[in-house]
């Protein structure tokens, strides 16, 4: 309980610095006032609804779909360190957007974004597939190694196809390394929509994931139906990356970082881990993208960048932790 209080609080204090903390302090007052009585002629109303409070939305559609699919996919491949930005899944959303993009136009939102969801599924399959955990014998090395190889080939690919457009940096940076700073354009509300479906997925699946943690003959053996529970799983992170990118682009490290803690704190019931997951990746990108904002003001360091340089040494960290033998 104390535990579970602890990272709401967490959460509520990121929600908190991102309405507040930016180029112009807004003080806590002055939110109430923005939502309760909003005038249209205060500047900071105006910032608060239009531009803050869409990036807070984004930030925790894409936090907490990183968290519980980072969780998910550990689960799903007995890998700590899978992740759907090292292995690959954001980097296939990312260059079916911007193929998408490229031949259709992004004139219409909704249908640029649902484009990500093909991507993330034929690279979640594929990574999967190369590192043999569609048969129960992937590997963390050979899992990782297919899955970054994987990643690099598909963030290759991004680059190539953005640095053929007229606004090809601005393009580029985003779908290269994410960021909150374009939510307003971006389909909140059926991300969101999407998110929640498939986190309540990813919840009614938990009790078969722990029985997957056991390895497949003996999941096999209680009666588990592997392909199936393995489908929905790879169903679950497909529709959570989707959302992800689909809100604030490829997001590294975040689903790395995040399932470590929630299993400390959850104790290995995936159920409260995946609750756990949702809240630590919200309020992660959050400061990230809060701190990012504040580092080179009235510039920004983008989110995605942020969790790099987090996530970096936390790799890491999970690697050598497994060479000597030990849990994540």
């Amino acid at each position: 309980m104390k535990a579970a209080v602890a990272v709401l609080a967490v959460l509520v204090a990121a929600c908190l610095l991102t309405l507040c903390v930016g180029v112009r302090p807004v003080a806590p007052s002055e939110i109430w006032q923005a939502f309760t009585a909003f005038d249209p002629a205060d500047p900071a109303h105006v910032t608060i609804l239009s531009i803050r409070l869409p990036r807070l939305l984004a930030g925790l559609i894409a936090g907490a779909s990183l968290g519980v699919a980072g969780s998910v996919m550990q689960a799903l491949t007995r890998n700590p360190l899978a992740d759907p930005g090292i292995l690959g899944v954001s980097g296939g959303a990312a260059l079916s957007v911007v193929l998408g993009s490229l031949f259709i136009g992004a004139a219409d939102a909704g249908l640029t974004a649902a484009l990500a969801f093909p991507g993330a599924a034929a690279a979640s399959l594929a990574v999967v597939a190369l590192g043999g955990g569609l048969k129960g014998d992937a590997g963390p090395v050979r899992l990782t190694l297919a899955g970054m190889a994987l990643n690099a080939l598909l963030l290759s690919a991004v680059s190539a196809v953005v640095l053929v457009r007229s606004d090809s940096l601005d393009v580029f940076r985003f779908w290269v390394n994410g960021s909150l700073a374009q939510a307003a354009d971006r389909p909140l509300l059926a991300m969101g929509l999407v998110a929640g479906g498939a986190g309540l997925g990813a919840l009614l699946l938990a009790p078969r994931l722990e029985v997957l943690l056991l390895g497949a003959a003996l999941s096999r053996g209680l009666g588990l139906a592997l392909v199936r529970t393995q489908v929905a799983a790879l169903l679950a992170i497909t529709l959570l990356t989707g959302a992800s990118v689909a809100v604030a682009g490829p997001i590294a490290f975040l689903g790395l970082m995040v399932p470590p803690m929630a299993r400390r704190l959850a104790g290995h019931r995936m159920r409260f881990e995946l609750f756990a997951s949702a809240a630590l990746g919200a309020s992660v990108l959050l400061l990230a993208d809060t701190i990012g904002r504040l580092i080179i003001a009235p510039a920004e360091v983008r989110a995605g960048v942020m969790t790099a340089l987090a996530g970096g040494p936390a790799f890491v960290w999970i690697a050598r932790r497994l060479a000597s033998g030990a849990r994540v």
